[in-house]
């Protein structure tokens, strides 16, 4: 089940990505497209280019500002977890159990992994590791910083993490790369090019909905060095992470 997973096939709730609709994520009263799959059900996931995206732009819920040409990828699934909210927030504040994330990798056809490297920053410059984060820390919402070194980049890439919401049956975490990404001397992305948004939020005694949006901006280098369907399968990485999911 895993691999099928893993191989980018895009799934969707029945009739909940239409084509030329967009996603919509669970901003407050409102239902999530896709919707949360079933818990323990592997996540009902969809790619949107921005052809294919239209006239659509990101809800303010999101924090996201409005997009050029790229690839979005959104992934909903719930889990058991009968823990607090400080518990899963703890698990993005642990930067440092980034690293050794594996993913399938299109390319190579087989599991590999995608993080080599992550700390916590004590500000936007890579040569200040710290130690993770702490619960007051990704509860002040402030810019918090990361570095972390993927396994096709080359060297440390710089994200800011910001915790937009937080309370005890939903929270909202958004990062975004805060430095290039570059691969053998090439710039793939800018500054802003990446950046994901992940709601998690209570939807039943004992289980948890996640819903994730990722976005990557596009560009002749960046679309010929990255596959789209390894969008997908970065976000089904970071999905089995921050649900506690034994790695492959």
């Amino acid at each position: 089940m895993r691999t099928l997973l893993a191989i980018a096939v895009l799934l969707c709730s029945a009739g909940s990505c239409a084509a030329g609709q967009g996603p919509q994520p669970p901003c407050a009263g409102v239902e999530p497209v896709p919707a949360y799959a079933a818990p323990e059900a592997p996540p009902n996931s969809h790619v949107w280019t921005s052809a294919e995206l239209g006239s659509w732009t990101p809800p303010a819920c999101t924090g996201f500002t409005a997009k050029g040409d790229g690839v979005l990828v959104a992934i909903a699934g719930s889990f058991p977890f009968t823990a607090s909210a400080d518990d899963l927030l703890a698990r993005f504040g642990t930067v440092s159990a980034l690293k050794g994330l594996k993913y399938w990798s299109v390319t190579e056809g087989g599991w590999r992994t995608l993080i080599t490297s992550a700390t916590a920053l004590e500000g936007p410059k890579v040569h200040r590791p710290r130690s993770d984060f702490t619960l007051a820390e990704m509860r002040s919402g402030a810019d918090l910083y990361f570095a972390q070194s993927e396994n096709r980049a080359g060297g440390d890439v710089v994200y800011r993490m910001r915790v937009q919401d937080f309370g005890p049956n939903r929270f909202v975490v958004r990062i975004e790369n805060a430095s290039p990404v570059s691969r053998y001397l090439v710039t793939l992305f800018n500054p802003g090019d990446l950046a994901s948004v992940h709601f998690l939020e209570r939807t039943g005694p004992g289980v948890w909905g996640y819903y994730g949006l990722a976005w990557a901006e596009d560009s002749l280098v960046s679309r010929l060095a990255v596959p789209e369907a390894s969008y997908l399968n970065r976000a089904l990485a970071l999905y089995r992470h921050f649900l506690g999911e034994e790695q492959p």
